[in-house]
């Protein structure tokens, strides 16, 4: 997952908006810290789940990582407003974990990342992972360097 997140990092550039969703433990948080290692941000990227969201600024001209997990949200983007993620979009890199429901509607280009892995097997670690583009900014991007 970290791998993967390297990866996906070299296709992302400002005002990108990924939503990541899976189980407990699919390994969002461990993709999110391989975009950090790729976008070269300052930090430990850890779960925010407790501050609900934490700024990795940038250390060289890229743009800052903002992580979001939205796991004890319950609302939609009202209740995201004190966030001001609507603000931070456009020069960052804005990665929601538990985003689905919640902040759609920041904008229509987005990319959704659907990480699957057997639940109650702790003997599989292997993941399937579905990376869809939505909107103008992603309809002709190149996404098969994300293929393991």
């Amino acid at each position: 997952m970290r791998e993967l997140g390297r990866r996906l990092a070299k296709l992302l550039r400002a005002g990108d908006l990924v939503m990541l969703s899976g189980e407990l433990g699919a390994g969002k948080t461990t993709l999110t810290r391989g975009l950090g290692e790729g976008l070269g941000v300052r930090g430990a990227v850890t779960s925010p789940t407790f501050v609900i969201a934490r700024v990795h600024p940038s250390l060289g001209d890229g743009p800052p990582l903002v992580h979001v997990d939205a796991y004890r949200l319950g609302g939609g983007l009202d209740e995201m407003e004190d966030l001001d993620l609507d603000v931070s979009l456009p020069e960052s890199v804005v990665v929601v974990e538990w985003g689905e429901g919640k902040v759609e509607e920041l904008t229509e280009e987005r990319l959704q990342v659907r990480i699957h892995r057997a639940v109650g097997d702790t003997t599989d670690e292997v993941r399937h992972v579905t990376v869809t583009g939505l909107g103008e900014r992603w309809a002709s991007a190149d996404l098969s360097a994300l293929a393991a």
